[in-house]
């Protein structure tokens, strides 16, 4: 019983062995007896629990977003083919994609998927490439400064975001409020947790820029991306961004969300539009019923802003996809798309809508009455589909899902950014809504 017993325990350390450190062992004969264990080591050591080493972030090299067996891909996992969402690599300037990575790495908290996006990214209206800089060219050269170039913003996704914090904390503990430091981070992980599920901390100086990160975790971003249930993160991954840290699983559920975004906005035009028209529908979903859109909070040109500098990237963000739509004509570098609008080509565009979505629609066609889905399947979806006030229902629709977590994210700002910062955010943003009032006053 005892032989058997060892026998036992000896096969399960040769499980748990994670590394071979010599050649493997040949079996031992029945008459040899097994050798004596060593002496255990009386050593103190410290507690990994009581001390814990964060991982350190893995070193970027040049072709990890295009190696579906990167560690952090997990791409043979999930059998995604090496070039399965390529239109999501959107290039930038090596100088800029330098500086991402390098902050990026500068956090010692592991970060499982990394994106930047906004101004300090692409080019927008407004703001201009100087000297391999982004600056606000509403001001006179002589008066720009480093205050004047656009705040670089980040969405980093991770695993286990309360360990996170703990470990960000103890890196920079400047990166939040006096407040948050105090209660620690179970409290910035619980406020984080309500509405859209992000916890964004701002005005951080780093590398020479000042950078504003928002911290999520994977579930919560894959999420939104399926199902549309905030349309906070899924809106902003719309438009072109910068990945800095890919996962095979995010890059799935982001293809499903640019293809979302499209079947959305093509149930919303006509049968020949232009590809600036379909980018304006996409680019606005975010927005619309974003509450700084109707408070002096946000630039009332931002949609065109956005749009009219980063056409090129919107394109190569959807018109492979659209290629693949079944009914939709787009051809290489035509400024015309065509598609079918027939009830039946839009009813393939209907059923495959996010979930959080349709089943508003669903609700809206039952307070309507007429054939239920329960009595007549195909004629239900004819009618839905044929509906000539379904655009104007898809909109007002985006328009519920987008208030309610985008009101609690900026009432968050106060508790996570602190009573300064929070005031010199709003400044900057109602500085960025009169330039937009101004730009889109008629001129006498």
């Amino acid at each position: 019983m005892a032989r058997s017993t060892a026998v036992a325990r000896s096969r399960v350390r040769r499980t748990m062995t994670t590394e071979s450190v010599g050649p493997p062992i040949p079996p031992t004969s029945s008459s040899q007896p097994n050798p004596s264990p060593p002496p255990p080591d009386t050593k103190a050591r410290p507690s990994r629990l009581a001390y814990p080493v964060p991982r350190p972030a893995p070193t970027h090299t040049s072709n990890h977003l295009r190696q579906s067996t990167h560690p952090h891909l997990g791409g043979r996992s999930l059998g995604l083919p090496p070039t399965f969402g390529r239109n999501q690599l959107l290039p930038v300037s090596d100088s800029t994609r330098a500086l991402l990575e390098q902050i990026v790495r500068s956090f010692d908290a592991p970060v499982r998927y990394a994106f930047a996006y906004g101004s300090g990214v692409f080019e927008q209206t407004g703001y201009d490439h100087v000297d391999g800089d982004i600056v606000d060219t509403s001001k006179p050269k002589r008066k720009q400064n480093r205050a004047d170039k656009p705040m670089l913003d980040f969405i980093f996704a991770v695993n286990h975001p309360d360990h996170w914090h703990s470990i960000n904390m103890h890196q920079y503990p400047g990166h939040y409020p006096l407040h948050a430091r105090m209660l620690g981070s179970s409290f910035v992980t619980k406020v984080q947790e309500m509405g859209p599920g992000v916890w964004f901390n701002t005005y951080v100086p780093m590398h020479d820029v000042t950078i504003k990160y928002g911290v999520t975790s994977v579930d919560t971003l894959c999420a939104d991306l399926l199902n549309w249930r905030t349309l906070y993160l899924a809106g902003r991954m719309h438009k072109p961004l910068r990945i800095i840290k890919d996962d095979a699983r995010v890059r799935l559920t982001q293809q499903v969300n640019l293809t979302s975004a499209l079947r959305t906005a093509l149930l919303m035009l006509p049968s020949q539009f232009t590809p600036r028209d379909l980018f304006m529908h996409i680019a606005s979903i975010s927005y619309t019923g974003d509450p700084r859109m109707v408070l002096p909070a946000e630039n009332r040109n931002k949609v065109k802003n956005v749009v009219d500098r980063q056409e090129g990237q919107f394109r190569e963000l959807y018109w492979r996809l659209a290629h693949g739509l079944p009914g939709v004509r787009w051809s290489v570098g035509s400024d015309v798309v065509e598609q079918d609008v027939s009830p039946q080509a839009r009813v393939a565009h209907m059923k495959k809508l996010p979930q959080g979505l349709l089943d508003r629609v669903h609700a809206r066609m039952r307070e309507r009455g007429g054939v239920s889905r329960e009595a007549d399947e195909y004629a239900y979806w004819i009618r839905v589909a044929g509906d000539e006030s379904m655009p104007d229902i898809l909109q007002q629709e985006m328009c519920k899902i987008v208030r309610y977590p985008a009101t609690v994210q900026t009432l968050k700002g106060v508790v996570s950014a602190g009573v300064s910062k929070s005031t010199r955010y709003a400044a900057a943003k109602v500085g960025k809504w009169w330039k937009g009032v101004g730009s889109s006053s008629p001129s006498s």
